[in-house]
């Protein structure tokens, strides 16, 4: 039974290894993106311990800045069209026939998380544990907010704008 399965969180030291193991990998040759990690101070002082073994350090944190209840208007009006990964909202970008894929004609889904009282909870504890580490790294002098409330193509250029950097 998995770790993940049962609902437990994966050791720190388990996820810090799975990224030192993956940051060596030739497609990491010019740098990388951790999405979603760390996501407390103590995976992100063991992160900075680990890149500095391998006299490395990250460039640039984002912090992709919304307020909560436009993400929960976002996520939770959501639906996918899972083969290929395509992605509508109901309001902001519905497709032709609702709850249907353009392309194909197939039915789209809502990820089972998707839901109000489920992002409430993570929401929850992105602001308990999650969001300390936007001081942490803004006293390190390599945090970039993204105001993520804008359209997707400013926010896209905003990105660019901070790895650019």
């Amino acid at each position: 039974v998995s770790t993940q399965s049962t609902g437990k969180l994966v050791p720190d030291d388990v996820l810090v290894g799975l990224v030192e193991e993956a940051i060596v990998k030739p497609s990491c040759k010019n740098g990388f993106i951790l999405d979603g990690f760390p996501r407390t101070l103590p995976q992100a002082a063991a992160l900075d311990q680990m890149l500095a073994k391998k006299s490395q350090k990250l460039d640039v944190v984002l912090e992709l800045r919304i307020a909560d209840a436009l993400l929960v208007e976002r996520i939770t009006g959501r639906m996918i069209h899972k083969p290929s990964g395509r992605s509508y909202h109901v309001k902001f970008n519905p497709p032709k026939k609702a709850g249907i894929d353009d392309v194909t004609g197939e039915p789209l889904i809502r990820r089972a998380d998707d839901n109000e009282k489920a992002l409430v909870a993570r929401l929850k504890s992105y602001h308990n544990t999650t969001a300390p580490l936007v001081d942490y790294y803004k006293a390190k002098g390599i945090l970039s907010v993204v105001d993520a409330a804008r359209k997707p193509e400013e926010v896209w250029k905003q990105v660019q704008d901070a790895l650019d950097k």
